[in-house]
């Protein structure tokens, strides 16, 4: 089973930078996005065998995250049932029989740390939401999680401490997300990779310098460790700030 994740920075800007054709060439079983940026009815897309899921912010342009996916879920949420977390339209999460599937977007921490409390609030939230959906079956989590867990993890870690992203706060609590019984599949796979980065700023010719973060990740139960087959990084996918990860494994 394939899975892709992707933030797209506003899909349909995405859509005129190649995004149906990556999509088509992937023919993966689940695409999930984040920072969708839609509001319902703005979009037509058409996903031949693939079913749709959206979840969209209360306001406009902002947010948001997305779900096609080949096999019909027994069960779809939106939110995490809670009236303080659920109005950006951040998560989604698709129940089978053998597991579940949650697609993420992080809070942003943003700049001089002013929605850090409200970000570490979302950490133990979703924390506790992954940890109730484990203890059901299986999980699979995906998404953008705003997050550069090391210092492998980031070009220039030295002079971002502190900043949003590279936070001792916002680490510690992917940790604690980890020692909870998940596992960080690219690090499984890759443990000593550098220059291994998902996100570059626009800034700078960050991106051709290479010079990003690695805040986009498939995680999953412990359990499930043994059944990944692979775990890579599309960095040469543009369309994006963001490029796309992607997770091959045995369900």
């Amino acid at each position: 089973m394939k899975l892709i994740s992707w933030n797209v920075n506003g899909l349909r800007a995405c859509m005129g930078k190649g995004f149906m054709d990556y999509f088509a060439r992937e023919d993966a079983d689940f695409f999930c996005l984040q920072e969708t940026k839609l509001q319902p009815g703005q979009l037509a897309l058409d996903t031949p065998g693939h079913r749709q899921y959206m979840n969209f912010a209360e306001k406009k342009g902002y947010s948001g995250t997305a779900i096609f996916a080949k096999p019909e879920p027994l069960s779809v949420r939106y939110g995490m049932g809670s009236e303080l977390h659920d109005r950006e339209g951040r998560l989604i999460t698709l129940e089978y029989e053998g597991f579940f599937l949650v697609t993420v977007y992080t809070p942003n921490s943003q700049r001089e740390l002013t929605r850090l409390p409200y970000r570490l609030c979302w950490e133990e939230d979703f924390r506790l939401y992954l940890k109730a959906l484990d203890a059901q079956k299986p999980v699979i989590v995906c998404g953008d999680l705003n997050v550069a867990h090391e210092e492998i993890d980031l070009k220039n870690p030295k002079p971002n401490m502190g900043n949003a992203g590279f936070t001792n706060e916002e680490r510690a609590a992917l940790t604690r997300l980890l020692a909870d019984g998940f596992c960080d599949t690219f690090r499984l796979l890759h443990p000593q990779e550098t220059g291994a980065y998902s996100w570059w700023s626009y800034m700078y010719h960050a991106r051709e310098n290479n010079a990003g973060w690695r805040i986009d990740y498939f995680l999953v139960s412990d359990r499930l460790q043994e059944r990944v087959r692979e775990a890579r990084i599309d960095a040469q996918v543009m369309g994006s700030d963001h490029c796309p990860v992607a997770l091959t494994i045995d369900l």
